[in-house]
């Protein structure tokens, strides 16, 4: 069976910077894929390649979508790559915040709507029973999510937390075969982080979403990670299970820190 996502070096400069340096790496139907270094590694700079915000310098993404041929993306405007199955949120919250919980969502779900500006402007009952769906399954996502209470408050008055999870129920509202989460951890106290921890795994388990995940906190990774893959100085320096990881020593060196015990 093809990966859903197969990286095949994957190089990126800016001017003389080398950010991305040869990388491969593929994620299957089923997975939970960790991508983790130190500061300045290159997993953000990765995260766009694949997304379409940078046109990688070299190098091949190709991507396979449950029961359609495989494609490669290189050079796709992000919103078309997001239109193929591809979602992502941000280490920085980029939630509209004078929308509400609920607005937040649909937006993102408008992008597998049908109705064009005719239906906009004259609203014909096919437009009415789009709407209607959209708003309907926005709801659903945040169910998925926990937020099901919070449809009306506006976006920027919801905890912290919650605004995680409200990134998330967006990227989920475009139907993505792949969820790309940059960091979506940080700041998160110690329970937020196992209510997002447990809400990975229902997203994985319950949507058939495979996850590509940029964390940090290093128990949530080692916890939840199908595989984890190693970024230091743009290059990939390892890759394997959380166990294998852990007792590589130069992963240790690099980034997890002598004697650590995550």
């Amino acid at each position: 069976m093809e990966p859903l996502l197969d990286v095949k070096n994957l190089t990126m400069d800016f001017g003389g910077l080398r950010a991305l340096d040869n990388i491969s790496l593929d994620l299957r139907e089923g997975e939970i894929l960790a991508l983790i270094g130190p500061n300045g590694a290159g997993k953000t700079t990765f995260f766009n390649c694949i997304t379409g915000i940078y046109g990688p310098t070299a190098g091949d993404i190709f991507i396979t979508p449950p029961g359609k041929s495989q494609e490669r993306i290189n050079g796709l405007a992000v919103h078309r790559v997001t239109e193929r199955g591809l979602a992502r949120t941000f280490q920085n919250i980029r939630l509209f915040p004078d929308m509400t919980v609920l607005e937040n969502v649909m937006v993102a779900r408008h992008c597998r709507s049908r109705a064009g500006v005719f239906g906009a402007v004259f609203r014909d009952r096919n437009t009415r029973r789009e709407e209607e769906a959209i708003v309907g399954r926005s709801y659903e996502i945040l169910k998925t999510v926990g937020l099901s209470d919070a449809v009306n408050r506006l976006a920027r008055n919801l905890p912290y937390g919650a605004q995680r999870r409200l990134e998330i129920a967006r990227a989920m509202a475009t139907d993505p075969f792949i969820l790309l989460l940059d960091e979506p951890a940080a700041g998160m106290n110690p329970r937020e982080t196992d209510e997002l921890e447990a809400l990975i795994l229902q997203i994985r388990d319950g949507g058939k979403i495979a996850v590509l995940l940029i964390e940090h906190d290093m128990r949530i990774v080692m916890s939840i990670s199908s595989r984890i893959a190693v970024l230091d100085y743009g290059q990939k320096i390892a890759a394997g299970t959380a166990a294998e990881i852990r007792e590589n020593p130069v992963v240790v060196k690099a980034y997890l820190g002598e004697g650590s015990d995550a």
